[in-house]
């Protein structure tokens, strides 16, 4: 990826995880900063979602694929320290 990001700054999806490499900008480009599970032609999937609704998500999801819990909170912890929930 061509980012300096080294994830998805919406729900912190590592790059080489994205089949897509990367959200679709209004243009048709690659986002450097969210994966196409957060962003899709230029907007948030998710648009009303706050930090703590997308914590859930990817906490439920990381269980469905396997993840112990106690592993997936710890993965989900950062989340609202992304550049999408940092205050300006």
């Amino acid at each position: 990826m061509f980012s300096s990001n080294k994830s998805c700054q919406s729900c912190g999806l590592p790059w080489d995880k994205d089949p897509r490499g990367g959200g679709s900008n209004a243009d048709g480009s690659l986002s450097e900063l969210y994966c196409s599970y957060c962003w899709q032609d230029g907007a948030f999937v998710q648009a009303g979602w706050t930090a703590q609704d997308m914590q859930e998500y990817v906490l439920k999801v990381l269980g469905r694929k396997g993840v112990p819990e106690f592993l997936g909170k710890m993965l989900v912890k950062d989340i609202p320290k992304l550049q999408r929930w940092s205050k300006p």
